[in-house]
């Protein structure tokens, strides 16, 4: 079987997790290749072919016109079986590339829809425009929460089931681990608040800072971190200076299982989750965890594996933070409970066999469809 996936960004959990799918594709002994931007070529190992496509984050005619034509040309040259695209401007530019390919040669469509329709009026028609084409094209669309099923489903897609993606299974740090990691925070016997997160809008951390400096007068007073890198780095920088609070930009880390055991609370206050890899994290380090109530993330954590509160409000963040260190009782129970829950995670591996086995029923369809005409859909 031959796959090809397509995907628009080298940063963040999804292209991660399109490079784990397309190893464990070649694991399996699949004919593999990738179509991205120039920096997502580091992310795929031995065995599989990548291509430059670069699907850039937002309408521009004449560069899509040229990534549209790249992608047709080389799903046309690979002939691969299934094509799996990645967010819905990849499946929408997959999908448009794959008209250019005559029928009996036309790969099956499978996209994986990962974000909820972003913020401005703009922007939401032209992302409901490229749901719409991703819906009437596909022939599975994947959905990483059970909200973002619904949405499409109401869009018309034919099939459209959920499709968890996983954390990466991290080992336990060692106490030397955690012990370098206190040290960098510099927190001297404070209390921990962090966050790991992409420097990002969706991710809320503007309200985080806010909530901080409703903490100056606690005494200690928290120490708000925040790990991870981003574009609104130096706004939230003036921000905290602004609001006199308290809090550290470590930038991007990959110490993240030692900073997990120094916190003392985990906040994931994002506008909008489906399935929050951080979170994962969070949940199988037993941490206590106070989370937004948005997407994806109540059918993840459940009742009682976080306090989960309104998207948005700073009051209700520093109010739920205050609760959980003044309460050490309840942030043990929220610690246990969030472990005992992420016992029943899927783990890549098995994201990995639920794919493969999507392609090959899809597979199967394309060579063997109806009245035995191959290629048929």
């Amino acid at each position: 079987m031959r796959i090809a996936f397509v995907l628009g960004s080298a940063t963040g959990g999804t292209a991660r997790h399109v490079a784990v799918l397309a190893a464990g594709c070649r694991d399996a002994g699949l004919a593999v290749s990738a179509f991205g931007p120039p920096e997502a070529a580091g992310l795929f190992g031995t065995g599989i072919e990548f291509s430059q496509v670069r699907i850039g984050d937002r309408p521009r005619p004449a560069s899509d016109a040229v990534a549209i034509g790249r992608l047709r040309a080389g799903l046309r040259k690979w002939r691969a079986e299934v094509v799996h695209a990645h967010g819905v401007r990849a499946g929408a530019f997959a999908a448009l590339a794959m008209l250019g390919i005559g029928r009996s040669g036309r790969p099956a469509l499978v996209v994986t829809v990962h974000n909820a329709p972003p913020d401005g009026r703009a922007a939401r028609l032209s992302y409901g425009l490229l749901e719409r084409i991703c819906a009437k094209r596909a022939d599975v669309i994947l959905c990483a929460s059970a909200d973002l099923r619904t949405r499409l489903r109401a869009l018309g897609a034919a099939d459209a089931e959920q499709f968890d993606v996983p954390a990466a299974l991290a080992q336990p740090p060692t106490d030397a681990e955690i012990a370098k990691a206190r040290a960098d925070i510099g927190a001297n016997g404070r209390p921990v608040v962090l966050a790991v997160a992409r420097l990002a809008p969706q991710k809320a951390l503007d309200v985080l800072v806010d909530a901080a400096a409703c903490w100056r007068d606690r005494k200690p007073e928290p120490l708000t971190v925040i790990a991870g890198d981003g574009p609104l780095r130096t706004v939230l920088t003036g921000q905290a200076r602004r609001a006199g609070a308290d809090v550290r930009l470590l930038g991007a880390r990959d110490d993240v299982p030692a900073l997990l055991a120094v916190a003392d609370v985990v906040v994931v206050c994002s506008r909008w989750e489906a399935r929050s890899l951080v979170l994962q994290e969070a949940m199988r380090a037993g941490r206590p965890i106070v989370a937004t109530r948005v997407g994806g993330t109540p059918g993840l954590t459940g009742a009682e594996a976080a306090m989960l509160i309104p998207a948005g409000s700073p009051a209700a963040l520093a109010t739920a933070v205050a609760a959980v260190l003044d309460d050490q009782p309840l942030a043990g129970r929220l610690g246990l409970a969030a472990r005992s829950r992420s016992a029943s995670f899927p783990t890549q591996k098995d994201a990995v066999s639920a794919a493969l086995a999507i392609y090959s029923r899809l597979a199967a369809g394309r060579r063997f469809g109806p009245a035995g005409q191959v290629g048929a859909r």
